[in-house]
């Protein structure tokens, strides 16, 4: 059998996806922090549904140190373990204090820092510490780190760190007086079909928009990437006038994007038919443009991005403006999918008819038959699979390892019952895939990150497409059965 590489593997695409999913790891694992917080926000603030002083005394302080500082040790941690967590937690508190505006940027980029620094000043005392003294080593070198690392983050990065970020609310303060927030859909929408939504989310928009919750009670940030209707409304399109597998799906991708807000599910739509991105890049551009006019917005985090998670992130006397906005991206979304995909109906159905017949009358085989050699194959990171190694470890990773992936594996673990293979599947991060995988299933969009980070590694890598097409397990199912000679 022989494999194929795939070309440049250090792409811009997946050195973005890299960073991406780096700031992603540092703000997902806390989200339920933030949608804490923007639920006392909601309910105790002056604007809010039962305002109330003593309450309310609850809010800055969890926006301006708890919310940074975990951000901080979160990042630490995923550099350098707890170590990393408590180094990067102290650096952070340096920036944190003082400052006039919430620093989880500053979070972002001291806890790492941290955790760099710590790990290295470890590695200078490997092997030169005599036994005993261990403890005493760890603990001062990691005290005399945090003094310094504190009081250069409170002296003089906390300065620089506070005019950056003033610049940029400047920036966005600037796009919204001059109403062309709207505008922004023009990138975010395809950022999103790269998998790069986390990034733009969590990376961007969360703390931007936390910053104008203290200000202002509410804001429209949260909902340049979370307003999920623009893709809902190109997943109708395709229920009604797609073709195929793309047809048949959609409507349960649709469902779960509704519900569950899971925007991987719906992606790979428009990178099926390219042209339908416009969809959702018009469907939340009208959105943003009815947002900004009658000034809507939430009090926190919309993620993950479902129709439920707006709802309960709307402040009082804000429901008909965001729920406008959100039917409005369905709409608009749902239109321009559907005139597109109308125009190339009759074209698609004769291209999938003639592949049918191709594929099974014309060269007299049989439906399975057709199917099975169909399967394409599997794309390998490093070396073939050493003969006789048996899959039991199945990861399939997700750029934050939450929504789509473990969708995947749910799906998966049911097939493999129903075919008694002996095999566990787990959902991770792309940035977290266990030494012990067997074999890793990622969607293809996140093919050359994943052979990035595992090219050491003799594990076969099978991509996929849509997380609800059927046949997609099947093609897996029957990968491992073949490899472990069932």
């Amino acid at each position: 059998m022989e494999f194929q590489q795939p070309a440049n593997a250090n792409s811009w695409r997946a050195k973005i996806q890299r960073m991406g999913g780096f700031l992603s790891s540092m703000v997902m694992p806390n989200i339920g922090v933030f949608i804490a917080w923007g639920l006392m926000a909601a309910f105790f603030i002056p604007t809010g549904w039962t305002p109330n002083e003593h309450l309310n005394e609850l809010v800055p302080p969890i926006l301006n140190y708890l919310l940074p500082v975990l951000i901080g040790y979160t990042g630490g941690y995923n550099v350098y373990g707890k170590r990393g967590g408590a180094i990067g937690a102290l650096a952070t508190m340096g920036v944190v204090v003082g400052a006039d505006i919430t620093m989880l940027i500053g979070g972002m980029i001291m806890g790492p820092i941290g955790a760099i620094l710590m790990k290295k000043i470890d590695e200078l005392f490997k092997g030169k510490v005599k036994p005993g003294l261990e403890m005493l080593v760890d603990n001062f070198s990691l005290g005399f780190l945090g003094f310094a690392i504190a009081l250069i983050g409170f002296v003089a990065v906390e300065p620089i760190f506070a005019v950056i970020l003033s610049f940029i609310s400047g920036g966005v303060d600037w796009l919204m007086a001059r109403n062309l927030i709207p505008l922004t859909s023009i990138f975010v929408q395809p950022a999103q079909v790269l998998f790069l939504n986390n990034a733009v989310n969590h990376g961007i928009m969360i703390p931007l928009g936390t910053q104008q919750v203290l200000e202002t009670g509410k804001s429209l940030l949260f909902l340049v990437e979370a307003n999920g209707g623009a893709w809902v409304g190109l997943l109708i399109a395709f229920s009604m006038f797609g073709t195929g597998m793309a047809k048949k799906s959609a409507p349960a991708s649709m469902l779960i994007q509704f519900l569950g807000g899971i925007g991987e599910v719906a992606f790979p739509y428009a990178m099926i038919k390219p042209v339908t991105i416009l969809a959702p890049i018009a469907g939340n551009m009208v959105a943003l443009a009815i947002g900004q006019i009658f000034g809507g917005g939430t009090v926190g985090a919309v993620s993950p991005g479902s129709f439920l998670a707006l709802l309960m992130m709307t402040p009082r006397g804000n429901f008909i403006v965001n729920i406008a906005m959100y039917a409005s991206a369905v709409l608009v979304s749902f239109v321009v999918g559907a005139f597109f995909l109308k125009l190339s109906l009759k074209k698609d159905l004769a291209a999938e008819v003639e592949a049918e017949e191709l594929a099974v009358e014309g060269v007299g085989v049989t439906t399975t038959e057709a199917f099975e050699t169909a399967i394409p194959e599997p794309i390998v990171a490093g070396n073939a699979v050493p003969k006789g190694k048996l899959i039991k470890n199945v990861i399939i990773a997700c750029d934050a390892g939450m929504g789509s992936s473990a969708m995947g594996a749910s799906m998966l673990s049911t097939k493999a019952r129903k075919n008694m293979l002996e095999v566990t599947v787990k959902n991770v991060s792309v940035d977290n895939i266990p030494e012990n995988a067997d074999l890793i299933i990622t969607n293809e969009i996140l093919l050359e990150r994943v052979k990035g980070l595992t090219s050491d590694k003799q594990v076969p890598i099978l991509t996929i497409k849509n997380f609800l097409d059927n046949s997609e397990y099947d093609r897996f199912i029957k990968f491992i059965r073949e490899n472990n000679g069932e």
